[in-house]
């Protein structure tokens, strides 16, 4: 499989690049957000990849990050999103604004992207909400050093995916947990009932 492609931008379109490695010119399909981050006709560009194979074809996937190919990945892995639709997800914003998206139940964030109604982009939020917050949880840990306070951990947890600082208080107010795990938990469900409260 091909995990990443470094070497010269030979073409830069809307939709896709071709990078040219090893003598090898390689199709990339991009999202606006990596597009954003390749350089001009004639630099170098490293890109983590993705391939795609379907009965008729062989697709090859362009990111900028290897979270954006995470999301990629969990994307297409929900029912209805190919990855035509997926990468047209990846357009609407930083991938770490898209799974706070997920993570605080924003389904309206995902019907702006083209070929996605209510149903898929609540089906997002429902498939892979935990995934998204069993993913955060799992970067708490790693950073808790064994004296870490766990509402500070927490409040951190928040703004990595992507609340201010004084919004990420705000959700940990009035919220009990005996750990960083339980209170990140509580304040994104506090923050998906808020939504759909408004």
């Amino acid at each position: 499989m091909i995990a990443a492609v470094r070497g010269e931008v030979m073409v830069r379109r809307p939709d896709h690049v071709v990078v040219d490695a090893g003598g090898v010119g390689y199709r990339l399909t991009v999202s606006s957000e990596t597009l954003k981050a390749v350089p001009a006709t004639g630099r170098e560009a490293f890109l983590h990849t993705e391939l795609v194979s379907r009965e008729d074809s062989l697709a090859l996937f362009g990111f900028a990050s290897e979270e954006e190919r995470d999301l990629f990945c969990q994307l297409v892995s929900v029912s209805g999103v190919g990855p035509k639709v997926a990468v047209a997800v990846l357009s609407g914003g930083p991938a770490r604004e898209l799974l706070r998206a997920i993570a605080s139940g924003d389904a309206k964030r995902f019907q702006a992207a083209p070929g996605i109604g209510k149903r898929t982009a609540e089906r997002i939020i429902v498939e892979l909400r935990e995934k998204v917050a069993g993913a955060l949880e799992e970067e708490i840990v790693l950073g808790e050093d064994g004296d870490g306070d766990p509402r500070a951990l927490a409040r951190d947890g928040l703004v990595n995916l992507g609340y201010a600082p004084l919004e990420a208080e705000q959700l940990l107010d009035g919220v009990d947990g005996g750990d960083a795990e339980e209170l990140l938990a509580l304040a994104l469900r506090k923050a998906g009932s808020g939504r759909k409260a408004a």
